[in-house]
C-alpha cells in the first residue's frame, strides 16, 4: 500500500495585503496569494513571476569562463577548425548537441557529433568515449563536451596531450579536488548566480554569448528556445529566474515549432495545444530519452536535426516504440523489485530500500527507483548486476535524508559511487549487496532525526468548490509553467460529500461525483484503487487544471488524497 502522508496546509498571506495586488494585476486573490507563498512577495516580483519576458534575461558573460569559451569558439568558426561535439545520452544532453550544432551551422561550420553508448563507454567524457570517436574520422582541433560533468581531468589531460583543445559545457557539481584543466568550464556552480541552469540553459547563454561576440543575422535564436524547453523541464531542474523564462516562451515555440522532429514526436505522443510542461515531463521527454537508456541517443538527436519530414516520421515511430520497450522493462523490472521488498524484513526496509537482480537493465533502474521511492517514501537504490556479478545502482531519495552521505559512510562495500543528495549512482559487487542493504537502511534510520520518513502532503490553500470557475482558470495560467521549485498547487476542500458509488475506469483509476456547499463537481482519483476509501463525508486534496472537451471548457479536479472529514 502506498505510505501514508501527514496532511500540512501552508499559511496564506494576510487577505489585506492581496486584495490591492490582486486588483493591480487583474488576478485572482488566490493566486496572487499562492504566488507570494512562492516567495514573490513585492509588485516587481510578481510583476517578473507573472510575466516572464525574454528582455530581462541576463547578461550571458556573467557566466564563469564564458568570454575564454566563445573567443575559442569564435577563432574555430573563423578558419573552419575541425569541431567535435560530445554529448550525453539523456534529453538535455541531445538538446544541447541539436542546439549547438544548428548554431555552428549558422557560421558555415558543419561539427561532428559524438553520444556514448550507455552500456559501453558509460556517463560522461570517458576514455572509451574520446578513443572511439577518435577513431570514427579524422582527429578534431576543438572538442565540446555539453552535459558530461565538470570534472574530467584525465581526458582533458587525453586531449591536451594530443593537441586538441577542449571546452566544457555542463552544470553538474564540480569535485572538490578541481575540475578539469581545459580551455574553459562553462559551468554556473562554478560562479555566484544561475545554479539552477541545465546544460540546455547554459548552451542557450553560449550561443547569445557568441551572438553578440561574433554577430550572426541568419541564425534567430529565440526560435530554438523548443530545444532549451525540451532539455529545462525534462532535467527537472528548478523553474525559477531564467529557467522560467525559457519554458514559458518555449512552450509557445514548440506550439509553433518549424523542428519538424519535435512535429513529428508531438504527433506519436498525442499532444495537443497549449503544450504543458507536463507534455514534456511525461510524453515529449521520455520518448527522448528512450533510446539512450536502452541503447544509444544517436535516434534522438537525428530527430531533433533532421530536415526531412518523412525521415522524421520515422524517428518518431521509432522513438515511440522504444519507449513502449522501455515501459515493458521498466514494468517488469519494478514487479520483481516489489516481489523483493515483500520478501524483506521490516527491518531491512524500515528506513531505506535496496533491491536488485542479475538481468535488470541499467537504463531503467533508476525510474524504478524514483517510483518505489514515491510510493513508500524511503531512500531506494534499485541495482542492475550482469552476468559477472558487477552492479550498476541507481537511487533516489526523501527530503533531508542525503544519499552521498550513506555512500560515503559504505564506501568500503562499493566499486564506485557519487552523484546529488536525492538521485545518486553506484557500482557494487554482487556479495556486497546484503551488507549493503543493511547498512544502508542503518545509516538513513540514524541520519531520520527530524521526521523525514513521514511523508507530508502540502495544501497550498483551502478553498471552497464555488470558487473553481473558469475565471478562476484565466488567473490561474499565469502561475505556469509548473515543475521542480514551482509545483502545481494542491488545494483542500472539507466536508465533501459522495453523490455515486465510484466508477472505476481501466481497472486502475476512480471517476466521483462530488459535492460541496450545494457545488457538485466531477473527479478523477488515478490509481484510487489503491487506496482504502473512508466513509464519507471526505476531506479531499486535489489540483485543478483547465478540461477542453468537445469544444466544452471546465474546471478538472485530480485527487490527490482523501481523509475522513475532519472537524472543522
Amino acid at each position: 500500500m502506498p505510505a501514508r502522508a501527514k496532511w500540512v496546509l501552508d499559511d496564506l498571506p494576510p487577505e489585506s495585503e492581496v486584495a490591492e495586488l490582486a486588483a493591480g494585476f487583474g488576478v485572482a486573490p488566490i493566486v496572487v496569494s499562492l504566488a507570494i507563498q512562492r516567495g514573490y512577495t513585492d509588485r516587481d516580483a510578481l510583476a517578473q513571476f507573472f510575466y516572464p519576458r525574454l528582455k530581462d534575461l541576463t547578461d550571458p558573460f556573467l557566466l564563469p569562463n564564458m568570454l575564454a569559451a566563445v573567443s575559442r569558439i569564435a577563432d574555430a568558426v573563423s578558419v573552419g577548425e575541425s569541431i567535435l561535439l560530445y554529448g550525453d545520452y539523456d534529453v538535455d544532453g541531445v538538446s544541447s548537441l541539436a542546439l549547438l550544432m544548428k548554431l555552428l551551422a549558422a557560421y558555415g561550420v558543419h561539427a561532428r557529433t559524438f553520444l556514448p553508448q550507455r552500456t559501453e563507454e558509460g556517463y560522461g567524457l570517458s576514455r572509451e568515449g574520446l578513443e572511439k570517436s577518435l577513431r570514427e574520422d579524422s582527429s578534431p582541433t576543438l572538442v565540446i563536451a555539453a552535459d558530461c560533468g565538470t570534472n574530467s581531468t584525465a581526458e582533458a589531460d587525453l586531449l591536451r596531450e594530443r593537441g586538441i583543445d577542449l571546452i566544457i559545457l555542463d552544470h553538474h557539481e564540480p569535485a572538490e579536488e578541481g575540475i578539469a584543466d581545459c580551455v574553459a568550464v562553462v559551468n554556473p556552480k562554478l560562479g555566484n548566480d544561475y545554479h539552477y541552469l541545465c546544460t540546455g540553459g547554459v548552451v542557450f547563454k553560449v550561443a547569445h554569448a557568441l551572438l553578440k561576440y561574433r554577430p550572426n543575422s541568419a541564425f534567430d535564436l529565440r526560435a530554438h528556445l523548443d530545444l532549451v524547453a525540451l532539455a529545462t523541464v525534462a532535467d527537472i531542474v528548478p523553474l525559477v529566474g531564467e529557467n522560467r523564462i525559457f519554458v514559458r516562451r518555449g512552450l509557445t515555440e514548440i506550439d509553433r515549432t518549424e523542428n519538424l522532429g519535435i512535429r513529428a514526436l508531438k504527433s506519436v505522443a498525442g499532444t495537443g495545444s497549449p503544450t504543458r510542461a507536463h507534455d514534456i515531463g511525461f510524453k515529449l521527454g521520455p520518448r527522448l530519452n528512450a533510446s539512450g537508456r536502452l541503447d544509444t541517443a544517436e535516434a534522438s538527436l537525428e530527430l531533433l536535426l533532421t530536415d526531412d519530414p518523412n525521415r522524421a516520421r520515422a524517428l518518431a515511430t521509432e522513438l515511440d516504440q522504444r519507449n513502449r520497450e522501455r515501459q515493458s522493462l521498466e514494468q517488469h523490472t519494478r514487479e520483481e523489485a516489489e516481489a523483493q521488498i515483500h520478501s524483506l524484513t521490516n527491518e531491512e526496509r524500515a528506513a531505506g530500500i535496496v533491491v536488485g537482480a542479475r538481468g535488470w537493465h541499467p537504463g531503467v533502474v533508476g525510474i524504478v527507483a524514483s517510483r518505489i521511492m514515491k510510493q513508500y517514501h524511503r531512500p531506494t537504490f534499485v541495482i542492475g548486476f550482469d552476468e559477472n556479478g558487477i552492479g550498476k545502482g541507481s537511487g533516489r531519495s526523501v527530503p533531508g535524508l542525503s544519499l552521498i552521505g550513506a555512500i560515503n559512510s559504505c564506501r568500503d562495500l562499493l566499486e564506485a559511487g557519487g552523484g546529488h543528495e536525492m538521485a545518486a549512482g553506484l557500482s557494487i559487487r554482487e556479495e556486497n549487496l546484503t551488507t549493503f542493504r543493511q547498512r544502508f537502511s542503518e545509516h538513513m534510520l540514524a541520519a531520520a532525526s527530524d521526521g523525514e520518513l513521514q511523508p507530508r502532503l502540502h495544501l497550498n490553500a483551502e478553498i471552497p468548490f464555488g470558487i473553481l470557475s473558469l475565471e478562476l482558470l484565466e488567473s490561474y495560467e499565469m502561475l505556469r509553467p509548473f515543475g521542480n521549485s514551482n509545483p502545481q498547487p494542491v488545494f483542500l476542500s472539507r466536508h465533501v460529500q459522495v453523490l455515486a458509488e465510484p466508477r472505476i475506469l481501466k481497472e486502475r483509476h476512480l471517476k466521483l461525483r462530488l459535492s460541496q456547499g450545494g457545488v457538485i463537481r466531477d473527479a478523477m482519483f488515478f490509481n484510487g484503487v489503491d487506496h482504502d476509501l473512508p466513509r464519507p463525508p471526505w476531506d479531499i486534496a486535489y489540483t485543478i487544471d483547465r478540461n477542453d472537451f468537445r469544444g466544452t471548457v471546465s474546471v478538472s479536479i485530480s485527487i490527490q488524497g482523501i481523509r475522513k472529514a475532519t472537524g472543522k
